[in-house]
């Protein structure tokens, strides 16, 4: 009796909570004004004919298909989880596809799968800290999917000054409406370039690390630029 009430709950959050998901993401980003920074980055490397990786903090999930520069047809690694396929089906509302893993479930079939893409015209997105954290501390998967593609990785943060943060392990946010919320993408970081001397490859925890310090970069943008117009990041 438990197991068939449990599949029955099971079938309803995933049949029926996606489309409240993404109905509901549609209504904030039209009751928050939202604000674009660096989206030319995005752009330079799209004209030069390079796909890109987007990454972007675990926390920032929520609107962050509103801010992503991809509309539609983008690849996102989503972990194969209960959670994960809730957020893959919620991200199929939007337009986009979904590649399922993660660093603790199918991980490098995932990352595999992904770098078979690199030839398609499709951008490819990652949360380096999920599924499970540390917040904020990037793993070695997307510099691993740098290294294999040669696409460049764009980091994209997000910030609001209204909302709420859970006590969950990333510290997720919530947006509230009617705030101001902006998005802000990074510099590409390429893998090997201008790092080591040529003919040399980069060590990848230095990859990594210069991955992190942008991300984190990027980060600080964000929330700077609420600053500026008078406001506190969430």
């Amino acid at each position: 009796m438990k197991k068939k009430k449990k599949r029955i709950v099971d079938w309803l959050l995933l049949n029926l909570l996606p489309p409240l998901a993404a109905l509901i993401i549609r209504c904030l980003a039209r009751l928050t004004r939202l604000d674009n920074v660096g989206m030319e980055y995005w752009r330079q490397c799209r004209q030069k004919g390079s796909g890109v990786i987007i990454s972007f903090w675990h926390d920032q999930l929520f609107l962050m298909v509103k801010g992503n520069p991809t509309k539609e047809g983008a690849k996102i690694l989503i972990s194969s989880s209960r959670d994960g396929e809730l957020i893959a089906r919620t991200m199929r509302y939007f337009g986009h596809d979904v590649i399922r893993g993660s660093s603790t479930r199918g991980g490098r079939t995932a990352l595999k799968e992904m770098a078979l893409l690199a030839g398609e015209p499709a951008d490819l997105g990652i949360t380096p800290d999920g599924p499970r954290g540390p917040r904020h501390q990037l793993k070695p998967g997307v510099a691993h999917l740098a290294r294999l593609t040669g696409r460049p990785v764009l980091p994209l943060a997000f910030a609001c000054s209204r909302g709420r943060r859970f006590s969950s392990w990333d510290r997720f946010l919530l947006p509230y409406p009617f705030g101001r919320g902006v998005f802000v993408l990074g510099k590409p970081v390429y893998y090997n370039q201008g790092a080591v001397p040529a003919g040399r490859q980069e060590d990848m925890k230095d990859f990594q690390s210069r991955l992190s310090a942008a991300m984190e970069e990027t980060n600080r943008q964000a929330e700077e630029y609420l600053e500026k117009h008078g406001l506190s990041a969430v």
